[in-house]
């Protein structure tokens, strides 16, 4: 009897975690990162690396490697790839952040919202920001 109690009040903790808007965002980012992820590893196994090989002679990355000794092959190359990877990933996430931060300046403009809309927090933060610009002696 105590085990399907404690079962239940697991349950019902479970649905309000998954019911909650921060696990539809974290489950839609997770979703999107997928997406995003296959997009960037095409652009680079197959407009990038192809790219590189006309500079570099076709050498694949991947292939390269060091022989310790014949049982143990230190294969640099594809750590190479990892890296490279990485960068372009890390670059086409700051160019969408960029885009979309852009973009969302330019539909949410401060000076567009109405004092009235704003939450009071947010009103008082700005009065509070302009008396220690006037304090300083700056333009407001």
């Amino acid at each position: 009897m105590v085990i399907l109690k404690k079962a239940g009040g697991f349950m019902s903790e479970f649905k309000r975690f998954a019911i909650k808007g921060n696990a539809f965002e974290l489950a839609i980012a997770v979703v999107v990162g997928n997406a995003f992820t296959a997009v960037v590893n095409s652009l680079v196994g197959d407009i990038i690396t192809p790219l590189l090989g006309l500079l570099t002679n076709n050498v694949d990355f991947k292939t390269l490697s060091v022989a310790v000794r014949p049982d143990v092959v230190v294969r640099y190359g594809a750590f190479l790839q990892v890296i490279f990877n990485f960068i372009v990933i890390s670059l086409a996430i700051f160019a969408v952040f960029k885009l979309l931060a852009a973009a969302r300046e330019r539909l949410f403009r401060n000076d567009d919202i109405p004092p009235s809309a704003k939450p009071d927090d947010v009103r008082l933060l700005e009065e509070i920001r302009d008396l220690l610009k006037k304090e300083k002696g700056e333009v407001v």
